[in-house]
């Protein structure tokens, strides 16, 4: 069976490029038909993912083709030094695999930020998403029986964010450097994409958890160990060092003490944290480490509504 090229959203800075991708054995297609079983069958069909270890691959890029082979989870990762790069804003790359003496070529993005101010990282379940991620089956039972175009955003969360991705930008074709990591994972890739397409989300990079490979982890989905988040951040933040930084997240789960985490290592980089309350009261942890952050001069906002995140981002004016 002929393999199947997944690719991601890239990203440069002024000295690298990184993009990346997964080989699979066959492509289990998310339907986005709004059928609830058929939902269900499509997200199940995800997690029985099969991937290729050790495939060749080769990203064709700038007049050069540069040869990599994929990890024992099939994904791949390119980071290749970028000499000259004049342009910014989103572009094109290509990645090609052989198979059988057949090429199969697939074009991907990479966004290299126009120089500017501010960086936004967002979680994406519960943060902008509706996940119920505090209520175990109620969450499972969304995931299953609830498509694509049925699930919904917070109410004015895309306002925000669009003013987020604009904010400091004069030119509407420059945007800023838009990142959603989640514990997601990359199972889930082309259902958030399509989701944030459809409610006009801005257009950011992915970087999401471990690609599952079993219906088994399919029911821990989105849990465990959060560690992964913090490393992706962490690098984000050190590859674009001269931005400043929104962390957007939720309470639900480890998004506050992660930020902490963060902020604490980078107290001139972030300046604001936005965690969106989830329960039906404020969490006294959350508000303690909150307290915390603003004691190094991070601005904090713990909010139940969008609304509430708008009103402080124009307060401290980093949107108008």
């Amino acid at each position: 069976m002929k393999p199947i090229l997944q690719l991601y959203r890239g990203y440069a800075n002024e000295q690298e490029l990184i993009v990346m991708g997964h080989v699979l054995k066959r492509e289990n297609k998310y339907n986005f038909e709004k059928r609830k079983l058929k939902n269900a069958t499509s997200i199940l069909r995800l997690f029985r993912i099969k991937t290729i270890k050790n495939f060749d691959v080769y990203l064709h890029y700038n007049n050069e083709v540069i040869h990599t082979k994929t990890l024992d989870d099939g994904y791949f990762n390119f980071c290749i030094p970028l000499e000259k790069e004049t342009h910014f804003g989103w572009m094109s790359y290509e990645v090609s695999i052989k198979y059988r003496n057949e090429t199969t070529t697939c074009k991907g993005s990479f966004i290299r930020p126009h120089k500017g101010k501010l960086g936004i990282i967002s979680d994406i379940d519960d943060t902008f998403l509706i996940s119920h991620t505090n209520n175990f089956f109620r969450k499972l039972y969304i995931l299953l029986f609830k498509n694509v175009n049925d699930r919904k955003v917070f109410n004015d969360v895309v306002p925000h964010y669009q003013a987020l991705s604009s904010a400091g930008r004069d030119n509407v074709e420059e945007v800023n450097a838009f990142f959603y990591i989640s514990s997601s994972e990359w199972n889930l890739y082309r259902f958030i994409a399509k989701f944030t397409q459809i409610n006009k989300l801005p257009k950011a990079v992915f970087l999401l958890k471990d690609i599952k490979r079993g219906i088994t982890d399919f029911f821990m989905s989105g849990r465990g160990n959060h560690d992964h988040k913090y490393e992706k951040i962490k690098h984000v933040v050190e590859f674009y060092p001269t931005l400043k930084y929104v962390l957007m997240g939720d309470d639900s789960q480890h998004d506050p003490k992660l930020y902490e985490r963060i902020c604490k290592i980078f107290p001139v980089t972030v300046v604001a944290v936005y965690i969106r309350q989830t329960g039906k009261s404020p969490k006294k942890e959350v508000q303690k480490i909150l307290k915390n952050l603003e004691s190094i001069n991070v601005s904090v906002c713990y909010f139940k509504e969008s609304s509430k995140a708008i009103e402080h981002s124009r307060s401290i004016g980093i949107i108008k």
